[in-house]
């Protein structure tokens, strides 16, 4: 399908390099090859959006990050470190510089929302109760929450259930937070509320975020760059501005919504 040749985004020395890299990695599931010798480098501070067609792997690319799924092949590296086949100690460690807000929020229905943000604290922290309760309490004020923190996510709307996730995921203090969809299912208005604290979030934390989304108003605005995910490979990465102006026929489909171009429709 692309007949344009594609980047390369090999990293020579990825044990030297900061942020992430994943090199030449490889998923399958049953037949279906998602991740093929992906390559790509995430540097520290910048917003990546991911884009692509719905099932082109997108958040299987997310969860390799994480090591929430192994590759068949390839390797993942985190600030120099290999994630891939270490030990499970040395995982979890790493994995406590991560945030992430799943496409659903994953709360827990049987928990208030004070109790889901502060779940990864009581587990992992350390801290004393009151000291978890003040960190949970100023998480949800940075969403604008603090008024719900005893309510359960059943009393939420959409847009106040993906604000408590971000919540949850700012706190354990990460490095990088990862986003699956953030607007997905929210209208236009609570959308844009929620680009804005991406992007609020950003700017106080100084994260690496890494989104993966098909919402192209929301990539638009929050990303430093942009990068297309397209059978099983980072065809391209750039700018905004880049995006913007770019004459590649593949991106120029996606971003205007076109049924006509090199991507097929069924």
């Amino acid at each position: 399908m692309h007949d344009l040749p594609l980047p390369d985004f090999h990293v020579a020395d990825p044990a030297s390099t900061t942020g992430v890299v994943l090199q030449s990695v490889v998923k399958s599931f049953q037949d279906r090859k998602v991740l093929d010798h992906l390559d790509f480098k995430i540097d520290r501070g910048e917003t990546v959006v991911i884009i692509g067609r719905s099932g082109e792997g997108k958040s299987v690319m997310l969860k390799h990050i994480v090591r929430l799924l192994e590759p068949d092949s390839g390797s993942v590296w985190i600030d120099g470190e290999e994630i891939t086949g270490m030990r499970k100690q040395r995982l979890f460690e790493i994995r406590k510089r991560f945030g992430m807000l799943f496409q659903g929020s994953a709360l827990f229905d049987s928990m208030t929302i004070c109790e889901n943000v502060s779940l990864g604290l009581v587990e992992h922290s350390g801290l004393s109760r009151e000291e978890i309760k003040g960190r949970a309490c100023d998480c949800l004020a940075m969403v604008g929450l603090q008024a719900s923190e005893n309510k359960l996510p059943s009393e939420l709307s959409g847009g106040m259930k993906k604000r408590a996730g971000l919540a949850r995921a700012i706190a354990m203090q990460p490095d990088y937070i990862l986003y699956d969809e953030p607007t997905t299912g929210l209208d236009p208005i609570t959308s844009d509320a929620i680009n804005d604290l991406i992007l609020k979030l950003q700017a106080e934390l100084n994260v690496t975020s890494i989104v993966v989304t098909h919402d192209m108003a929301s990539a638009f605005k929050i990303a430093d760059r942009m990068a297309m995910l397209s059978e099983g490979r980072i065809i391209y990465a750039g700018s905004v501005d880049d995006v913007r102006h770019t004459g590649h026929p593949v991106i120029r489909q996606f971003i205007e919504g076109s049924a006509k171009g090199p991507l097929s429709v069924f």
